[in-house]
């Protein structure tokens, strides 16, 4: 019997790792696509909060029109959703947490996420105080 035990252990992972792939990619087909974020000079961040609820699935456009080097940080929103992947140029990121994103020329990043606890959130440009400099997210249970 213990002859056979890596090869049982084997083909007990081979069965596993299809559910997992396709749970991950389940996780994606049901994600609510977000307004995007447009970043420009001068113009508001966003026309209103938005409303999450924790433990849904979420993809925000974030993009730049280019006419200003400008950043978005938010540490307290970032620490308080699961960020599953960050797209830029179709290279899929999958960071451990993020402080920032900064456009220094016209682009555009996709985060996908699922907020984890409730709360009132901001993304907002650095040095900023402006209330069209900012993005609220307000998070329901």
């Amino acid at each position: 019997m213990h002859r056979f035990r890596p090869l049982i252990i084997a083909a007990g992972l081979a069965l596993l790792a299809p559910a997992a792939a396709s749970a991950q990619s389940g996780l994606v087909g049901r994600s609510i696509r977000l307004a995007p974020i447009e970043l420009s000079a001068g113009k508001p961040l966003a026309e209103a909060p938005y409303e999450l609820e924790t433990g849904k699935y979420y993809r925000l456009p974030i993009r730049s029109d280019g006419s200003q080097e400008m950043a978005l940080a938010g540490a307290e929103f970032f620490r308080n959703v699961w960020i599953n992947e960050v797209v830029i140029n179709r290279i899929e990121i999958r960071p451990l947490g993020l402080d920032s994103i900064e456009f220094d020329a016209e682009g555009e990043a996709t985060i996908t996420f699922v907020p984890i606890r409730p709360g009132r959130f901001e993304l907002r440009i650095p040095g900023t105080t402006a209330p069209s400099q900012r993005v609220v997210f307000e998070v329901k249970g």
